[in-house]
């Protein structure tokens, strides 16, 4: 079995890695704009087809659809940064010397 060499990855790098996560927090800070406005969407639209909501469900579809918008955005945030960072290529060079 040959020894695997590993090279250091980018957010071994202090620099590189202050970039890359604070690039994912602005991403985060944008979705959590669009969550918002797709939650008012919502209520507006359920307002509109049913008549007045009664506070439970305002607090379910507040839950329900920001939840939903930032748990996909996040977990697609975190896919790009671990491409974009080269872990990606990592597993896949690591694979290649199995």
């Amino acid at each position: 079995m040959e020894a695997v060499t590993r090279k250091p990855s980018s957010l071994s790098d202090p620099d590189y890695a202050a970039f890359a996560w604070g690039r994912y927090r602005r991403l985060m800070g944008w979705m959590t704009l669009v969550a918002a406005i797709t939650i008012l969407a919502a209520l507006v639209y359920l307002r509109a087809s049913i008549g007045p909501l009664r506070w439970q469900v305002i607090i379910a579809t507040i839950a329900g659809v920001g939840l939903t918008v930032l748990l996909g955005a996040g977990l697609m945030g975190l896919a790009f940064l671990s491409s974009g960072t080269g872990h990606d290529q990592d597993v896949v060079d690591f694979e290649d010397k199995r």
